[in-house]
C-alpha cells in the first residue's frame, strides 16, 4: 500500500510560526524528560520544505462573471 503524503502551502511567516511551535514543543518534551526525535525531523522538513509556485484562485472569481 502507497504511503499517504499530505502538502501544506505556507508562506514565510507561517512557515516561521510552525518552526516556532515545533521549537517550544520540544522544549517542553525535553523538560519533561520524553524522547524528541519525531519534533527534530518535523523541524527539519518544515525548514527544509521545497519552494514552488503555483497559482491560487479564489472561488469568487470563479464563479464571477
Amino acid at each position: 500500500m502507497k504511503e499517504e503524503r499530505y502538502y501544506l502551502a505556507l508562506d514565510e511567516d507561517e512557515q516561521s510560526i510552525l518552526i516556532r511551535a515545533l521549537n517550544d514543543e520540544k522544549t517542553a518534551l525535553m523538560r519533561q524528560g520524553k524522547a524528541v526525535d519525531a519534533v527534530d525531523e518535523l523541524i527539519v522538513k518544515v525548514g527544509k520544505a521545497p519552494l514552488k509556485k503555483f497559482k491560487v484562485v479564489e472561488r469568487s472569481a470563479c464563479f464571477a462573471r
